[in-house]
């Protein structure tokens, strides 16, 4: 399936960063629900967990774009958030940066009220969804607009400095 997100990152050159704040995105993911049922990712065996999304971050890392992943959490997190936790090391291994940030350590900051991308500072992807975490109507919202881009960045890059990296993250 073609999204924004795609498109866009195939036309990316040099950096797309991804901003995820909410607790929780569609819980009735069947991936999640394995997951809860005991469903864990074996490291050892890649042909288990690479999919199609990986081949996207592969492709544009291999070509010089620089992914990162950002998430702000609630501790104690919720079962969500272990859950793409356990599933994170497969994008790390595609090439993407991922860092966490407790919620906590953010009252001092300004963040935009949306999940989102921003593609070589000038493509702007706002993510709509639910009080519940489904998509909503909208679902993906795609702006060429400098002056936004250049806002959601100085918010995330202020963010990105105070997160923990994956690899030293351990959720509460």
């Amino acid at each position: 399936m073609t999204t924004a997100v795609r498109e866009q990152l195939a036309k990316a050159e040099h950096s797309a960063v991804h901003l995820e704040m909410r607790d929780s995105y569609m819980l009735d993911d069947p991936e999640f629900v394995a997951w809860q049922q005991g469903k864990r990712l074996d490291p050892t065996d890649r042909g288990s967990w690479w999919r199609p999304w990986l081949d996207v971050v592969t492709e544009a890392t291999g070509r010089g774009v620089a992914m990162r992943r950002l998430r702000v959490v609630s501790e104690p997190v919720t079962d969500y958030i272990r859950y793409e936790y356990d599933v994170t090391f497969p994008n790390v291994a595609a090439g993407e940066e991922v860092r966490w940030l407790p919620r906590s350590r953010t009252g001092d900051l300004l963040l935009p009220g949306l999940d989102g991308w921003v593609m070589d500072g000038r493509v702007v992807i706002l993510h709509h969804f639910t009080g519940e975490g489904q998509w909503a109507e909208a679902r993906m919202e795609v702006r060429e607009d400098a002056v936004l881009a250049a806002r959601y960045l100085a918010a995330y890059e202020e963010a990105w400095e105070r997160a923990v990296p994956h690899a030293e993250y351990r959720p509460l």
